[in-house]
């Protein structure tokens, strides 16, 4: 009997340390500039005392969105440039936050906006270009010269940004079976096959969605299953929820961010860490975000809308506990912290806020 206390004990140690004292741990991609932000930046956050301490930064040229392996030993970041367009690659230390450059190979794409990683391989999804990027993964956590590059080709009804294809994400599916590509340039969400140990074609065309004309997809994220995914589309501010099996993709329920016929610049989605609620993001002149309640069937209900409290939100990111949501703020400059009611999915703003400079992406480690 005595075994059992001693089993929860345990059991209770190895919860994240988070998840007992409001103490989180959190990177911060940027767009550099002098004066304002130089890479990578690492914070320390304490809620209980509302101390933000940066713990460290690494020098990179607009590391705008990144990524950190799930044994947190690296860090992929992109190198958003037209001429130095790249990816990054990092070790980084857990218990001192330090990040160390690895190496940079070109994605011979330019704008690449968003990387995505697994154990083999990096993916960069390049906007400018209209093209993903495919590298592998070295064991020293290098990476390789490029293997592949699919260009994308069309474009959509808007003529201003939609006369080519503008690839804006790359997201690996939950399974690890498929990799998708949003391209707001020509209103397409393409599922490819993937191969992860293939020396070249590496990912295969396997399905397409073409999404509402000149709505401009741009972000997804899944449910846990991976039989849900949901969609947020920057131009006009459309939520798509789409439903995948066997790779295959259809479209199930069409919503929207805006409300009281504001105007779409919308941004990141992400659900909760339960799955019962969805968050998307709208920035100027809206600079909001909104949730959604999740049906059994996945299908979404609208349930509240408020102000990001900053200009010009980008990534944001909830805590792995679910307890708050914190908002990067690429035109204010700073992250905007939100208390989360776990049960009702509504946010309230704490007044707390993390001066950095030009904030895209968080990650929490």
């Amino acid at each position: 009997m005595k075994s059992i206390p001693a089993l929860l004990l345990c059991l209770l140690l190895a919860q994240p340390f988070y998840a007992q004292n409001g103490h989180y741990r959190l990177l911060v991609g940027t767009y550099t500039k002098p004066d304002k932000s130089q890479g990578i930046y690492s914070y320390d956050v304490d809620l209980n005392t509302g101390t933000f301490t940066q713990k460290s930064v690494a020098k990179a040229s607009n590391p705008s969105f990144l990524v950190l392996t799930p044994d947190k030993k690296f860090v992929y970041s992109v190198n958003e440039g037209s001429e130095s367009s790249a990816a990054n690659a990092f070790s980084f230390d857990e218990a001192t936050a330090n990040l160390t450059f690895i190496n940079r190979s070109l994605t011979n794409g330019s704008g690449p906006c968003y990387i995505a990683a697994t154990k083999n391989h990096v993916f960069t999804a390049n906007y400018n270009g209209g093209s993903i990027s495919v590298f592998r993964r070295n064991a020293d956590g290098s990476l390789s010269d490029l293997v592949q590059k699919i260009q994308h080709v069309g474009g959509s009804i808007d003529k201003n940004r939609q006369n080519e294809p503008h690839v804006h994400q790359v997201f690996v599916s939950p399974d690890q079976k498929y990799v998708l590509a949003n391209d707001l340039g020509t209103d397409k969400v393409t599922v490819y096959k993937y191969d992860s140990g293939a020396p070249s074609e590496v990912l295969v065309p396997w399905d397409t969605l073409t999404v509402k004309l000149g709505s401009g997809p741009r972000h997804l994220t899944f449910s846990k299953d991976g039989k849900r995914i949901y969609l947020i589309q920057e131009m006009d501010g459309t939520l798509s929820v789409i439903g995948m099996k066997d790779g295959k993709i259809k479209l199930i329920q069409e919503t929207s961010v805006i409300r009281d016929n504001g105007k779409g610049w919308a941004a990141d989605i992400h659900l909760s860490p339960d799955g019962k609620f969805l968050y998307a993001t709208n920035r100027a002149p809206a600079n909001n975000i909104t949730c959604f309640a999740v049906a059994k069937d996945g299908r979404l209900q609208y349930k509240q809308q408020v102000s990001t409290k900053g200009d010009g939100p980008r990534n944001f990111s909830l805590t792995p506990d679910g307890r708050y949501l914190f908002v990067a703020h690429q035109s204010t400059d700073n992250i905007v912290l939100f208390k989360r009611d776990v049960k009702t999915g509504s946010l309230t703003d704490t007044g707390k806020r993390i001066d950095v400079g030009s904030p895209v992406c968080l990650v929490f480690y």
